[in-house]
């Protein structure tokens, strides 16, 4: 197993590939939350999205997956591990307020590119939505930062 590849898969460079060419900037085979020992394939820190691009094989695809006759006894229980192991990184994610999309390997890459950029964008829209109300005009500042009479700062107050 240590010639299949982690990262950089076909499947994987096909969508990263129509990512960018619709304008989107990504991170690559890194950790999405930073004490939690899992990699996304792709990931947009800004609007907390990851990516995951899964084998048939090897994460037990509804649509193609096939039991091997040899040894199916070790790669039945391989297979569970993986599937326990994507539920619980889902968990984490969706707990820590991040969004999972999983793209199979089967899947066009440039229909997946487009959900993914759907995703992307409607997030980063509400992000903004918060950030913005927290900081709208007519509600009281924050401490240290009151202002005089004459429209100055505390902290920018000539002293005399």
């Amino acid at each position: 197993m240590q010639g299949n590849r982690s990262r950089d898969t076909r499947p994987e460079l096909a969508l990263r590939r129509a990512l960018h060419a619709l304008g989107l900037r990504y991170r690559v085979c890194t950790r999405p939350l930073p004490n939690v020992r899992r990699t996304a394939d792709v990931v947009f820190p800004s609007a907390r999205v990851a990516v995951e691009v899964r084998g048939c094989f090897w994460h037990g695809c509804v649509d193609h997956y096939k039991q091997p006759r040899t040894n199916s006894g070790y790669w039945a229980n391989k297979i569970q591990q993986n599937l326990r192991r994507d539920e619980d990184l889902a968990r984490t994610l969706q707990d820590a307020g991040w969004a999972l999309e999983v793209v199979w390997e089967h899947e066009d890459a440039t229909t997946a590119a487009v959900r993914v950029a759907a995703i992307v964008h409607e997030r980063r829209i509400a992000a903004r939505r918060v950030s913005s109300t927290r900081n709208q005009p007519g509600k009281a500042p924050r401490s240290g930062t009151e202002t005089s009479a004459n429209g100055l700062h505390e902290r920018e107050r000539p002293s005399m």
